[in-house]
């Protein structure tokens, strides 16, 4: 994931996980040809006692304020690093089994995580005494991933592991989905909100499809089929919405990338 400062003269920096958070300094190397040097600016692990690594499952780079970085682990933990320190601001107990997945609200200090356990919770960097828990999937399923709509950060979405759904939350009503989006035919792989509109969001899985969805009817009607729908020619494992070109999807199937028009 590429860092979301827009800064003039800030650094271009990619963060990558996996057995720890990595991040790199990438610039032209001045050649003209195109090509560039890759720096590593640091290994960022916050259990130096031990040779032991809980290996990462996502991360998410706060908008707000570049310098955060969070990630969520297979040992149940979210921690909250300072990029420019490398330093863990915070690292805590986030859910009773593994965490899949977490995402940032807008601003810089409400994140929510998913994880093994079912469940949907959402933290505040003000006050980590407690956490909210806004949705639990039927029977504890476990949820994989967790999308937070970024021009209305009262909804958020995610869905279940083998699941051909995917849920729409509203955190203002925990509990209870306020929209569920059943239009695929296989399990549900990824999804990401439309950057410029609250009310628009593509799911993509296993059955080689890429839906959008207007959400604008909800809750007073319920969301039965997508506006937009694509067939690709294999399993789609990954999708991201440009933000700096909304009229762009991308998607990521057998070996190949493809990037769509909207």
């Amino acid at each position: 994931m590429w860092s979301p400062d827009t800064r003039h003269g800030a650094k271009d920096l990619l963060a990558t996980t996996g057995d720890y958070l990595r991040i790199w300094n990438v610039n032209e190397d001045g050649s003209g040809r195109g090509t560039v040097n890759v720096k590593k600016e640091g290994l960022l692990n916050n259990n130096k006692s031990s040779e032991y690594c809980a290996p990462l499952t996502s991360f998410d780079w706060n908008e707000t304020d570049p310098s955060i970085i969070g990630t969520s682990s297979i040992d149940t933990t979210c921690t909250i690093w300072d990029v420019n320190t490398q330093q863990a601001r915070t690292q805590l107990i986030a859910h009773d089994r593994e965490v899949f997945d977490l995402a940032f609200a807008r601003g810089k200090d409400v994140f929510a995580s998913v994880g093994a356990d079912g469940s949907v919770r959402m933290f505040d960097l003000r006050s980590l005494v407690n956490s909210t828990i806004i949705y639990e999937s039927p029977d504890l399923e476990p949820l994989l991933r967790l999308e937070w709509n970024k021009q209305d950060p009262n909804y958020m979405a995610t869905f279940m592991v083998d699941s051909r759904r995917t849920v729409i939350l509203d955190i203002r009503v925990p509990s209870l989905p306020v929209a569920e989006l059943g239009g695929h035919l296989g399990c549900v792989n990824a999804l990401a909100w439309a950057p410029h509109s609250s009310c628009h969001i593509c799911t993509a899985g296993d059955d080689s499809q890429a839906l959008i969805w207007d959400l604008s009817a909800m809750p007073k009607r319920p969301v039965d089929d997508p506006i937009l729908a694509y067939n690709a020619d294999g399993e789609i494992n990954n999708l991201q919405w440009s933000s700096s070109q909304p009229d762009w999807v991308s998607i990521a199937f057998n070996e190949k990338l493809q990037i769509l028009r909207v």
